[in-house]
């Protein structure tokens, strides 16, 4: 997030705090595509949806807990952070098996590269394979790992804010970072060497 969003995030939740309810749907204009993709890359594709209102929920609940002059992308994904953690802790103490998560971790890739239209059907069939690949490689690793990398590697934070996020040391977010990808290269070594 740039500068001029920083300073639009603080007016915006400035308003929130004296109860313009407008400024919420602003926050969740500027910041829920983003938030979405990146809970995405952890969860299901109704989960995440789940987790992304649920965060803008929190938001508007815990309002007057903001601290004025705080980066609001930091509290943002500190909240869907805490979600997904809780979500995926619950899908391991009560397993579900759904048709609609096969259908939505299948296709979902495909249709995206099939939009391409210079692809080959055959070369966005490929494509998709890939993606799905890596992204079940991604959610494989390890909590800490997992969301270290994506916060970096999708969502661009700096270790500064991702140490914010995750309540560590931008030292131990290097570390989780550079673990997360030895442990992709090893996962996906077949994948590179297929190309």
């Amino acid at each position: 997030m740039n500068e001029a969003g920083d300073e639009a995030d603080q007016r915006d939740m400035e308003r929130l705090v004296q109860g313009h309810e407008g400024a919420l749907e602003d926050l969740m204009e500027r910041h829920g595509q983003r938030l979405f993709h990146y809970l995405l890359r952890q969860l299901s594709e109704s989960e995440a949806e789940d987790c992304a209102q649920e965060t803008f929920v929190r938001i508007y609940l815990n309002r007057e807990k903001f601290r004025l002059g705080a980066r609001f992308s930091t509290w943002l994904f500190t909240i869907a952070t805490n979600l997904a953690r809780d979500c995926q802790r619950k899908k391991t103490r009560h397993p579900e098996i759904s048709v609609e998560a096969e259908s939505e971790s299948g296709g979902g890739a495909l249709l995206e590269t099939m939009a391409d239209d210079r692809e080959t059907p055959k070369e966005a069939l490929l494509a998709g394979e890939r993606a799905e690949q890596v992204r079940q490689a991604v959610q494989a690793l390890p909590e800490e790992l997992r969301e270290s990398l994506i916060l970096f590697e999708y969502e661009k934070l700096s270790q500064q804010e991702i140490a914010d996020v995750l309540r560590c040391t931008p030292k131990a977010v290097e570390t989780r970072i550079y673990r997360a990808r030895n442990l992709l290269r090893k996962s996906l070594a077949g994948l590179v060497s297929a190309n």
